[in-house]
């Protein structure tokens, strides 16, 4: 027999969230999700999470888990359709569907407390940096050139998630999926109003952080990639404006001057340099042409 906590905001007994445990001999004790109780959870084998509706509210609960260093295996009750929502991310060694037979129950909550515990397995994710930028999930902080960003909760997870993937674009509703839960119901609208807010207060030098794929989504640009990219782009404008070498400033090239007659050549008997003074001045137009 084991000692098991359900955390649920279902009223009623913990049949009602799952009803093979009124068949099991094991103690279950009920509690909620009141943030400020999760620090401090009592003594249990196995802690079980009730993820059936409230599906964002279940996996915020079960990362707050893994910051206050749960030690016991967390399996999560869900239905069938939030099977799709389950991620690495929620930190549970197990799920078990509401339905589930007494017997299927009791296979998984032997197989959960017999699994060895990992070390670091629980361990809440590491810092993110990205420049000057530094995100740490476990403090809930997020910090720019040392400055600390004052971001509303939404705001924060956004930021993460896309400072956790630089350069993958995603889309709006899988932003909506991952960062606001699959069972969210809102309008991608809530994204542009969101990365519109982060960008406020990234402020005008880096709200390019997040840019924008047109007709697709957003994506994280990595600081080193903007810089380079910029440093491109003056090199190749500067290629256009550098005149070219020996090309005097953009004015075309001096025409090089006639060489001296050689005075030790004696007279032009054949008169060849007057013909090529009267070639000169035939080859040149003069006003009366013009």
């Amino acid at each position: 027999m084991s000692e098991i906590l359900l955390l649920t905001v279902a009223p009623g007994a913990p049949g009602s969230v799952l009803p093979a445990l009124e068949f099991l001999p094991h103690r279950v004790r009920v509690m909620g999700f009141d943030p400020s109780s999760l620090v401090d959870l009592p003594n249990a084998d196995l802690v079980a999470l009730d993820a059936r509706r409230d599906l964002q509210s279940a996996r915020s609960t079960a990362r707050l888990l893994q910051v206050a260093g749960l030690a016991a295996p967390l399996v999560l009750i869900v239905t069938e359709g939030g099977l799709t929502a389950l991620t690495p991310e929620w930190g549970a060694r197990d799920f078990v569907l509401a339905g589930a037979s007494p017997g299927e129950v009791e296979a998984r909550i032997r197989l959960a407390l017999a699994t060895p515990v990992m070390v670091g397995a629980n361990e809440p994710d590491e810092a993110i940096s990205q420049g000057n930028l530094v995100i740490n999930p476990v403090a809930y902080t997020a910090k720019l050139h040392g400055r600390s960003l004052d971001l509303t909760y939404k705001e924060f997870e956004l930021l993460r998630y896309l400072a956790a993937h630089p350069g993958r674009v995603f889309t709006r509703t899988q932003l909506l999926q991952e960062v606001w839960g699959y069972d969210y119901y809102g309008g991608t609208r809530t994204v542009d109003v969101h990365v519109r807010r982060l960008r406020a207060k990234l402020g005008p030098e880096n709200d390019q952080l997040i840019g924008t794929v047109r007709n697709v989504g957003y994506r994280f640009d990595a600081p080193k990639e903007r810089h380079r990219s910029r440093s491109e782009r003056s090199e190749r404008s500067e290629r256009f404006e550098r005149p070219a070498a020996g090309a005097g400033g953009g004015r075309p090239p001096a025409a090089a001057p006639r060489p001296d007659p050689d005075p030790g050549a004696g007279p032009d008997p054949d008169g060849i340099g007057q013909m090529a003074v009267l070639e000169d001045l035939t080859a040149t137009p003069s006003r009366l042409d013009i």
